[in-house]
């Protein structure tokens, strides 16, 4: 028999936040200087979730590919966006946007549909319950893939340049020159994902699983769709650090192989 989900009133998240704002509150006495930002970051994350909360719930009462296809637009710019500002150094335009966007819409969109088709085929294939929530988990992760890929080559290449320079020199071509430094952004991109993926189910019970298993969903259910998850968001993670790694790479020389330092500068924010 499936148990019912115990509902949550406010007075619950409330209690919950305050857990929050304790680690704020030690944070500001040991003089961290990051209150201010984690602060930020719990009442952005409890506005929009809300906010997504009710566009699930108008998306789930008029089911429309044009409105699913509006969410997913300004969830994956939204994406691209944060993975630009988190950069140590970044490129002076808006290359990293675009890269950051391109490599999302290769990886994590696409695989997402192929999901959605092919293995969970819902009626419509589209259909919100399920397009939005398997978006969102692959885009949250292949977003965190690619601004660590972006963050290892941007920085690495900025701060090697002038190894790069003499390698160059040496008759090396700008594939040969920065192979390692791109071997290495990819490996530190993937690591966390290789880590949750070796450790779900003996040390951690993933997201999706645990949600779905307090809302009142049989494990074995559960299971099936958290190791479908698991496997998709490492396979996006993986194709979007590598995408982004490349076309990065690309964005960093010119026409003649030259390396263009002047397209980079190191962000304020850190």
């Amino acid at each position: 028999m499936t148990a019912a989900a115990i509902a949550l009133s406010w007075m619950d998240l409330f209690i919950a936040a305050l857990l929050v704002l304790a680690l704020g509150g030690l944070a500001l006495y040991q003089k961290l200087d990051i209150t201010r930002a984690l602060w930020w970051a719990a009442l952005r994350c409890g506005l929009q979730l809300w906010l997504i909360g009710l566009v699930l719930k108008a998306l789930l009462t008029y089911i429309s590919l044009t409105a699913v296809i509006g969410v997913t637009l300004v969830m994956m710019s939204i994406a691209a966006h944060e993975v630009q500002q988190r950069q140590r150094v970044r490129f002076r335009d808006l290359s990293g946007y675009w890269i950051s966007l391109g490599s999302m819409l290769l990886s994590a969109f696409s695989l997402t549909i192929f999901a959605l088709a092919l293995i969970v085929q819902p009626e419509p294939w589209y259909h919100p319950r399920y397009a939005i929530p398997l978006l969102g988990m692959m885009l949250g992760n292949t977003m965190n893939g690619i601004a660590l890929a972006l963050n290892g080559t941007l920085n690495t290449a900025y701060h090697n340049r002038a190894l790069i320079e003499q390698r160059l020199m040496l008759g090396e071509t700008a594939a040969e020159a920065t192979i390692q430094i791109r071997r290495d952004a990819i490996k530190s991109a993937l690591i966390p994902t290789i880590n949750t993926m070796a450790v779900s189910g003996i040390v951690s019970l993933p997201g999706m699983m645990t949600g779905q298993i307090l809302a009142g969903a049989q494990p074995g259910t559960a299971v099936k769709y958290q190791i479908m998850i698991m496997f998709m968001i490492g396979s996006g993670t993986g194709l979007g650090s590598l995408l982004a790694v490349y076309f990065s790479s690309r964005r960093l020389f010119d026409e003649r192989e030259h390396l263009c330092v002047h397209r980079l500068e190191t962000n304020s924010k850190f």
